[in-house]
């Protein structure tokens, strides 16, 4: 490490006084003009990372869903998933690092990590398609090269191409090509194959209108059109042209809002999804011929698939073990559906994608969304190996035609993350091969009415929960309210949990009916309130 040009470069990508960034779930995001020296930083810890697992590291310029003055980044470790929580806590130094100190705090990350500063380190960049995000890729590159790694930047891609690309590579090419082409081609033949077996397949079109967010997702699927079978025709909606990212539209306003985007002109019964503004988060819906709008979220999509896995693993015959994760904030009856009509045990993770995603891993087939649309399936490598084995060599027809399908499952859902792209393609197979409209598909159950409130407090860290954030176990006396409120209604639950973000209470609520659960997550808020330190005026009905 050279400390002269550490120092030079360094002082080109100086850190805003008094400015401290946190690294969550999403990595650090603010406002674009107040990450340049994180970009360098990020740049060099990848660095760091890679030589201390002799692998690629990824890092992408996002900020997914928030507005497009924000800008974000992230790592992701050789097998595509999320840092690992100790370099967590090394990029949240290294980022609030005053200058002066940076060496200091790179030569102790490398003591503790055992990093050999004379091995090879190579990394991956991608970036969406913010304004802000080729010139803070470009800080990324910087910090890259100072320590002397190697780099290959992708340029425009969704985070989940990034985190497919790193897998690749550090697979030896065992989990695809590392090229955009290679994801394409992959993910395509796999959804050709088993459009192929539709009872419909060849008669009619398959329509499907996807509200892009004016992101990266728009100059992707276009990427990706001429791979698809012609049975299927996709329309693009805010795809970047005229309106900026995440705008009055995308996966996370439609699941907020409960209405259809701005820019997208919706018929009864029509199909339609949208993703969210780095495309790892999906989410359906359609108007019925009343024109009421209704909402298919990750809840409805995790059922979907577990739905159809479960009837091909029945048909191959062997004892994988299959299970659903969920958070806290899943809506009761889709619980109760998986547990008691479909018999597919649940598990319960903590708010944020990388506990779901360590929580599934436990199992031969582990199927994890969010309530938000992020999420995705993950195959044990021994069921991978099983499955595979039985589409080449079981004898019986009807339960090789069945691997089969799985195998073409394995190869069309990305293992490393949620990804809208995979997931609209699974679910689209899914429906065609089940002969399902979308309301069908929707009227599988029906949501327990919900509220979700949140409630300012003079510190978050006053509420602390257990049992994956069902149950407040400080301040004293607030569960036992908690608990006593949820005795009034029918069908209710409720909890409430510290924002990772702002010194809010996130509450939800959900009952019987809407008024009952509006009653519910109002009473908790006073609750909080009283218990939990509020600021400002107690919450009005």
């Amino acid at each position: 490490m050279d400390p002269e040009a550490l120092k030079k470069y360094s002082a080109l990508h100086p850190k805003p006084a008094g400015l401290t960034l946190q690294y969550g779930t999403a990595g650090f995001r603010t406002k674009a003009e107040q990450l340049d020296h994180v970009m360098f930083r990020m740049g060099l810890l990848a660095v760091l990372r890679s030589r201390a697992v002799l692998s690629t590291i990824g890092i992408m310029v996002t900020a997914s869903h928030n507005p497009e003055e924000d800008n974000g980044v992230k790592l992701v470790d050789p097998l595509g998933e999320m840092l690992h929580p100790t370099w967590e806590e090394y990029a949240t130094q290294l980022a609030n690092a005053e200058e002066r100190e940076l060496q200091k705090i790179i030569t102790e990350i490398c003591q503790k990590a055992a990093v050999n500063q004379d091995k090879d380190a190579s990394v991956f960049i991608g970036r969406d398609t913010r304004p802000s995000s080729k010139k803070l890729s470009q800080s990324v590159i910087d910090g890259i090269s100072v320590l002397g790694g190697q780099y290959h930047d992708y340029g425009l891609v969704t985070t989940p191409q990034l985190h497919y690309l790193v897998c690749c590579r550090n697979t030896q090419g065992q989990y695809g090509k590392a090229t955009l082409e290679g994801y394409y081609e992959k993910l395509s033949k796999a959804f050709t194959e088993l459009i192929r077996q539709s009872p419909s397949s060849g008669e009619s079109q398959r329509h499907l209108k996807i509200d892009c967010a004016n992101g990266i997702g728009a100059l992707k699927l276009s990427e990706m059109e001429p791979y698809f079978p012609k049975e299927v025709l996709i329309h693009l909606y805010n795809d970047g042209t005229k309106e900026k990212l995440n705008h009055l539209c995308g996966a996370d306003f439609v699941k907020v809002h409960q209405k259809p985007p701005r820019g997208l002109d919706m018929k009864p019964n029509e199909r339609c999804c949208s993703f969210d503004g780095d495309a790892d988060r999906i989410v359906y819906y359609y108007k019925d011929a009343t024109g009421r709008f209704h909402l298919i979220d990750g809840d409805k999509i995790a059922t979907l698939i577990s739905i159809f896995l479960k009837e091909l693993l029945a048909k191959v015959g062997q004892t994988l073990k299959m299970a659903v994760v969920q958070t806290a904030y899943a809506n009761g009856s889709s619980t109760r559906y998986l547990e008691e009509t479909l018999k597919v045990p649940v598990h319960c993770a903590k708010t944020g994608v990388k506990h779901l995603h360590h929580k599934a891993q436990e199992f031969d087939v582990g199927v994890y969304f969010e309530a938000n649309g992020h999420g995705t399936v993950l195959f044990s490598k021994a069921a991978e190996t099983k499955i595979r084995q039985l589409a080449k060599e079981e004898e019986d027809d009807e339960k090789r035609k069945a691997a089969k399908v799985l195998e073409n499952m394995i190869d069309l859902i990305n293992q490393t993350i949620g990804d809208a792209i995979s997931d609209m393609l699974v679910i689209e197979a899914i429906l065609a091969l089940k002969g399902l409209t979308v309301q069908q598909w929707d009227a599988v159950y029906t949501d327990l009415p919900n509220r979700l409130l949140k409630v300012q407090v003079a510190d978050r860290r006053v509420i602390d929960t257990a049992d994956a954030e069902r149950r407040a176990v400080t301040p004293p006396g607030l569960q036992e309210r908690i608990d006593e409120l949820v005795k009034k209604y029918k069908l209710s639950r409720a909890f409430v949990r510290p924002s990772g973000t702002e010194d809010v209470v996130r509450i939800y609520a959900e009952a019987d009916t809407q008024e009952n659960a509006d009653a519910l997550a109002h009473e908790v808020s006073l609750a909080v309130y009283h218990l939990a330190g509020g600021k400002g005026a107690p919450p009005q009905p």
